[in-house]
């Protein structure tokens, strides 16, 4: 802004300038060149506020990219903070004082031994991850191929494609008497989607991305899919009209 003040008050003084000179014109002959000398550097002067302007408006868009991606951040964090999966560890209480430890230990003397019963546990689920794009492999991407996708908006897209990942599989395998009427259709998709090729395999669609995100699946997203197979991150899988995405 500091630079528009400065070639803005650089223009009022030249207009004042001009505006002096035109009523001594009338009169004084040699004030005519100096006139068109000043209206040369007039024209200097805004045709450089022109570019300074466009500049700024370069600034503001960029400025509000990264507000939505921030904005993004923001709601794919909400996200997995209301998804957090059961057997993720859970943040310790405080250390229990002498009294409590006390009253434990009496407890736990006053109680009878029981025999242990067979307990089926849950089967834990690990999900396969994208793995963050490193910078020397961000690199590598041809210009042509990147766009205007800066590395930090390609690793914002790659945590998004996990949080969707890790919401369908959670989903997937849970039991049939803990699933709503949404969450059970959602499991008969996902299923149906599924092929021989793609067993034991990890996988999302389009549909899962914007189930689970914020994230756009327009052109620009297909653009960053494109440097993920660049980059050995994903494989392609067309069949059935719809198009997998498999992770390597």
């Amino acid at each position: 802004m500091s630079e528009l003040q400065d070639i803005s008050q650089h223009i009022e003084e030249r207009l004042s300038s001009l505006h002096r000179m035109l009523e001594l014109s009338a009169v004084e002959l040699p004030q005519r060149k100096k006139l068109a000398q000043e209206l040369a550097t007039l024209e200097k002067l805004l045709e450089e506020f022109e570019k300074c302007v466009g500049r700024q408006k370069e600034q503001l868009e960029q400025l509000k990219e990264l507000e939505e991606l921030f904005q993004m951040n923001v709601q794919d964090v909400q996200h997995l903070e209301e998804n957090i999966p059961a057997h993720m560890p859970r943040k310790n209480k405080g250390p229990a004082s002498r009294g409590e430890l006390l009253t434990s230990q009496k407890e736990t003397a006053d109680v009878q031994p029981v025999q242990p019963e067979h307990v089926k546990r849950p089967t834990r689920i690990v999900v396969k991850e994208v793995e963050i794009i490193t910078v020397p492999e961000f690199e590598s991407i041809p210009s042509y191929m990147k766009g205007r996708v800066s590395y930090h908006q390609l690793n914002v897209a790659v945590q998004s494609i996990n949080a969707a990942l890790s919401a369908k599989y959670k989903i997937l395998h849970q039991g049939a008497k803990t699933l709503s009427n949404q969450t059970r259709k959602l499991q008969q998709r996902f299923k149906s989607e599924e092929t021989k090729e793609t067993k034991g395999q990890f996988f999302v669609v389009e549909d899962d991305i914007r189930e689970f995100t914020q994230m756009k699946t327009d052109k620009r997203f297909q653009g960053i899919l494109n440097m993920l197979r660049h980059c050995q991150r994903l494989r392609e899988l067309r069949g059935g009209k719809v198009t997998r995405y498999l992770l390597l």
